[in-house]
């Protein structure tokens, strides 16, 4: 009996602590009062001019490399195309929907089996580097999902949607590829 007996104190001491720590810390985590007054707000969206914490844009002004056309109104418009340090390159854009009407995304995903299982994507674009005659298919992470934006479904009439490829970066000597989307005409860019 005195073993039954200490299990049971045991066990109803271990539930108290663990109540008694999940009521401190759920009342840690927040409370209805006002912030002081003293501290900056934290939820600015951009940053204001003359601060001497400013850190240099890395990116220039939005230019467009390429726009794509489509099928149903759609427009691709390619905006940047950077190399980055790990071997990568990043390739980002606009996809518009110039029609009067609100419109299903068509299907971007090309017909790779592992980019499929995983929903709607951009997972068929490819760049195609002609001098060096290599084509670079979008980047995959470890379960196989492609390195794109996902989930797109529906624009509406004159909606767009900021999107983003990543691909392996073509050797330091190109400078241009041809960029290819299923359903839009291929389109030549220029890299950084």
């Amino acid at each position: 009996m005195s073993v039954r007996y200490a299990t049971t104190a045991l066990r109803r001491w271990v539930v108290a602590a663990t109540a008694a720590g999940l009521v401190l810390g759920v009342a840690g985590c927040g409370s209805d009062d006002e912030p002081p007054k003293s501290q900056p707000s934290t939820t600015s969206s951009a940053p204001k001019s003359g601060e001497g914490n400013e850190k240099p844009q890395s990116e220039a002004p939005e230019e467009t490399l390429a726009v794509l056309k489509g099928q149903d109104g759609f427009e691709l418009t390619v905006t940047s195309a950077q190399r980055d340090a790990g071997g990568f390159l990043t390739v980002k854009g606009r996809l518009k929907n110039a029609s009067d009407k609100g419109r299903a995304v068509p299907d971007l995903r090309g017909n790779e089996t592992e980019v499929l299982k995983h929903g709607t994507s951009l997972g068929g674009a490819t760049l195609v580097d002609g001098a060096a005659k290599k084509r670079y298919y979008v980047l995959r992470d470890t379960d196989g999902r492609p390195l794109t934006t996902t989930g797109l479904a529906i624009l509406g009439a004159g909606d767009s949607a900021e999107v983003f490829m990543q691909f392996p970066a073509p050797a330091d000597s190109t400078t241009e590829v041809t960029f290819q989307l299923p359903t839009f005409e291929p389109g030549t860019i220029k890299l950084s």
